[in-house]
């Protein structure tokens, strides 16, 4: 892998009580737990030093603020394309709790009643990834998991439902994605960091 293509690093906002409860955390705009803080300042010591040409950050406030602890407020432009599935009717509520009404149910396949389809955030993903690709330099983003998992399926070209309930996302991660010695061959080259966490 060149390190003369672009890196974007993608950053998942600290822990918040619905995060820490298993609880589906759409577009309700909850703080960071004290953990959270401490987590997202965690977040900036793992990323001290790294370059890059932009930072885009979600508005919901547990990524907005995570981007802060971590040192890259002053440079986040708010992208609202990055705020977290809509849950619909699920939100706020568990998986286990989901399936007593509706057994079997997958996020990336079956979405959410009243809320996004897939297709939807892969739209939002792809808006975004267009935003992104047309940086010259390196790239970081503060965002949700399941936002941030659709995202790098899209960037690999690949169908989140295939992959997107396969790859897991802890908060106050790191990951990265690039290419492989082609602007045709985009890669994940880090995922799931979360060795700098408390």
């Amino acid at each position: 892998m060149s390190e003369a293509f672009p890196v974007v690093t993608l950053a998942r906002h600290g822990e918040t009580a619905w995060s820490l409860s298993g609880q589906h955390t759409g577009l309700t705009d909850l703080p960071l737990t004290d953990r959270g803080v401490a987590n997202a300042r965690a977040l900036g010591e793992r990323l001290r030093g790294i370059s890059v040409a932009k930072v885009f950050t979600s508005p919901l406030q547990r990524a907005h603020k995570t981007a802060e602890l971590a040192g890259f407020g002053a440079a986040a432009e708010v992208d609202r394309d990055l705020v977290e599935w809509d849950y619909g009717k699920y939100e706020g509520l568990t998986t286990p709790e989901i399936r007593v009404g509706r057994p079997g149910w997958e996020l990336f396949h079956d979405g959410c009643p009243g809320g996004e389809t897939l297709e939807q955030v892969s739209v939002r993903a792809d808006r975004v990834i267009a935003r992104v690709r047309a940086v010259k330099g390196n790239v970081l983003i503060f965002s949700s998991g399941h936002f941030l998992r659709v995202f790098a399926a899209r960037w690999l070209g690949t169908d989140p439902a295939v992959i997107g309930h396969y790859i897991i996302l802890g908060t106050a991660s790191v990951s990265e994605l690039g290419y492989d010695r082609d602007w045709t061959k985009p890669v994940v080259r880090l995922w799931n960091e979360t060795r700098h966490a408390v």
